[in-house]
């Protein structure tokens, strides 16, 4: 593990510039031993250690956020790739993100078909409906940016029902 020479950070070995500071990398964890405090004192810091790339290139938060993008595709596509599936946070998030969009799906289906069923009773009772859909959409679409949100804050917010459903899957 090598260590950056600016913040003292613990940084990959491979890395280019330090995820804390920015600067460039040019010291590594001998040139660090040789300064007050280096390298056998060196704490790491929390954004070296809660937020390490995995092999992907992606932190836990980030690819729980993405886990959300395009609804059970790429909640399915981050519970089968070799880095994240590996990573509880990471699969509830994309377990959580599958049931969400099939909960979605099934209820759009649902209310087709009961606004067919309105529009061969009435033709106004039909159009009541359009109001009612608009506003269920947008808390729809509110909470997945909320939920995509809080999987980049490091939080594993559940959603009612769904969550819970998640994390007896992650368990």
């Amino acid at each position: 593990m090598a260590f950056c020479g600016n913040c003292g950070s613990a940084v990959w070995e491979s890395a280019g510039f330090c995820s804390n500071c920015g600067k460039p990398i040019g010291t590594t964890q001998s040139a660090q031993a040789g300064k007050p405090g280096g390298a056998a004192n060196a704490q790491p810091t929390p954004a070296a250690t809660g937020a390490q790339p995995s092999a992907g290139g992606l932190t836990s938060n980030v690819a729980g956020a993405l886990a959300y993008l395009f609804g059970f595709i790429t909640g399915i596509v981050f519970l089968v790739l070799e880095p994240y599936k590996n990573d509880r946070f990471v699969r509830f998030h994309a377990m959580q993100s599958i049931f969400y969009s099939v909960a979605c799906i099934g209820f759009a289906i649902i209310w087709r078909i009961l606004v067919g069923i309105l529009f061969q009773i009435s033709v106004g009772l039909a159009l009541i409906t359009f109001p009612i859909r608009m506003l269920i959409s947008l808390g729809c679409f509110l909470l997945w940016l909320y939920v995509m949100y809080q999987a980049y804050s490091n939080r594993e917010f559940r959603i009612p029902i769904v969550g819970a459903l998640a994390a007896k899957q992650v368990a």
